[in-house]
């Protein structure tokens, strides 16, 4: 199904029906504030798998993100990291940057890249964050690729919708998506490194 939800102020009743599809091991297709992505659970293996499966990944092999509705509970999910790293963090999100940062043994073996590591996200969106915080469990984030030579993601959650009608449980159709993908930044080396420029600037901080 496809489900409208405004983003400025998100129906509750509307957030409710995807928070029982996630709990019951559903597969979605929700906005952030660069492209929207395919996510699920974090913690429900199977529903990954059904995630890598419509990527056309195997799960132990994808690079997959994670969606925090803040910076309070990434510590449960990543090894210790320092100041300067969490200063940085914190004065970049909610925003259009992924994190890469050494994950902890909380995270699900199958998620975790053979690195070790897991993308960390807080999207500068209403819709993403407040699911996250009333779910309770972080979701996985993969952006959802246009087949289109030229234009590489898809922004109009109507031919999302028509695209994966079949593949997925819901929907969200928050508005038109952007086309520019969240700027990556791993943090697990000695020293900071963008490894792919995308819609956020980190010179600006």
């Amino acid at each position: 199904m496809i489900l409208k939800i405004f983003p400025e102020n998100p129906d509750p009743r509307k957030i409710q029906i995807v928070l029982e599809c996630l709990r019951d091991g559903g597969v979605i297709i929700y906005p952030t504030d660069t492209v929207y992505s395919i996510g699920c659970d974090m913690l429900q293996i199977k529903s990954v798998e059904r995630v890598a499966a419509i990527k056309g990944v195997k799960a132990d092999k994808a690079n997959f993100s994670v969606i925090f509705n803040d910076l309070s509970h990434i510590a449960e999910f990543t090894k210790p990291f320092n100041t300067e790293i969490y200063k940085l963090m914190k004065k970049t999100l909610p925003g259009p940057f992924t994190y890469i940062l050494n994950a902890s043994n909380k995270v699900p073996k199958i998620f975790q890249s053979r690195k070790k590591t897991i993308g960390i996200r807080v999207p500068d969106n209403i819709i993403a964050r407040q699911l996250v915080e009333e779910y309770g469990n972080p979701l996985i984030s993969t952006s959802v690729y246009d087949e289109d030579e030229i234009l590489e993601y898809t922004t109009d959650p109507e031919l999302i919708h028509e695209k994966y009608n079949n593949l997925v449980d819901i929907v969200i159709d928050g508005g038109y998506g952007d086309n520019v993908a969240s700027t990556v930044v791993d943090c697990t080396g000695e020293t900071i490194e963008i490894i792919r420029q995308g819609k956020g600037e980190l010179d600006l901080f």
